[in-house]
């Protein structure tokens, strides 16, 4: 669980010790369900609190990662790092692995764009893991997203830029309703494809729960693919198939199996690589996409544990970034 202080006039995060490195002037910070999640106590895996952010470097010794560069995070390197709820944070190890953490963004692009830099950044390795899994190319195909949280909402709107005919899912209706308001993603958003069964099915909530892992597997056609976004627990199982589903989305692994009389494939993403960083830059950068309309609550720095307190108790319909 996260401890969370007051914030000081000048919070810096990061040890300061030996490696090399670099010091980032963060801008604007995006709050994340995983980072919810850690302060409840209830996230599995490495913590990764605050990470996602857009800053600028105000010293390194990296090659290649000048004085002045603007850039983002990507959480997954094996680097040692502050978080991103701070004024400063520092990131320092290994000189190319700090350069793989902190890819450059464009100036001149809003930073309430930029900011979603590293969940697209999951979507376009999710998106990968869908192709990998089915052995093909998503353009023509038709792939249903259960779960319209931001990440359910990059996803879709990824697989929509690559030509998939997208359908975007969700328990309760208030989220595509809010969608629809913030006019984003309008054709996802509406549920383009729900007449037929689907390629794949992504199921992308917070949790794979058992309703929706059922409601994927009922919903794709035989032979499909049900890929595990959202988060698992070790050792978990749904009656009725005999698949490890933590060790599937954690392994990204594609395992087949049977459901119902039927073949079905289960499939996992976790995590990032750096091309993906590339695709979602680019993605997010894109006026067009519309990611900053998500935003609809702005806070100070000084705000944050208050905030974070009340976001972990409630619910949030899109996307919470801070400010100094």
């Amino acid at each position: 669980m996260v401890e969370l202080a007051e914030a000081g006039p000048v919070l810096v995060t990061g040890d300061a010790g030996a490696g090399g490195g670099a010091l980032v002037d963060v801008e604007l910070m995006g709050v994340c369900r995983s980072d919810l999640k850690e302060v409840a106590g209830t996230r599995g895996g490495p913590g990764q609190f605050g990470h996602e952010l857009v800053g600028r470097v105000v010293d390194s010794d990296v090659p290649g990662l000048a004085v002045g560069a603007r850039v983002c995070l990507d959480p997954n390197r094996p680097v040692a790092r502050g978080s991103g709820f701070a004024d400063l944070v520092r990131v320092r190890g290994d000189a190319g692995e700090v350069r793989l953490a902190l890819p450059v963004v464009p100036e001149g692009v809003p930073a309430e764009r930029l900011v979603f830099a590293e969940p697209a950044a999951c979507a376009a390795h999710c998106l990968g893991a869908v192709r990998r899994h089915l052995g093909t190319e998503v353009a023509g195909r038709s792939v249903h997203v259960l779960g319209a949280g931001i990440a359910g909402v990059l996803i879709a709107a990824l697989a929509e830029r690559a030509g998939a005919r997208v359908a975007l899912r969700n328990r309760s209706a208030d989220r595509v309703d809010f969608l629809r308001e913030r006019g984003v993603l309008p054709s996802a958003a509406g549920g383009a494809g729900d007449r037929e069964r689907p390629d794949a099915v992504v199921v992308a909530a917070s949790f794979v729960v058992d309703e929706l892992l059922v409601q994927a597997l009922d919903l794709v056609r035989p032979g499909g693919l049900v890929l595990l976004y959202g988060g698992t627990r070790a050792g978990q199982r749904l009656a009725g198939l005999d698949v490890d589903l933590d060790a599937v989305r954690r392994g990204e692994l594609r395992v087949e199996a049977g459901w119902r009389g039927s073949p079905v494939v289960l499939g996992g993403s976790y995590g990032t690589a750096p091309r993906d960083f590339a695709t979602a830059i680019e993605a997010v950068a894109d006026e067009r996409l519309g990611v900053e309309r998500l935003v609809t609550r702005v806070v100070r720095l000084a705000e944050l544990p208050d905030v974070l307190r009340e976001l972990v108790s409630g619910r949030q319909l899109g996307k919470v970034v801070v400010r100094r």
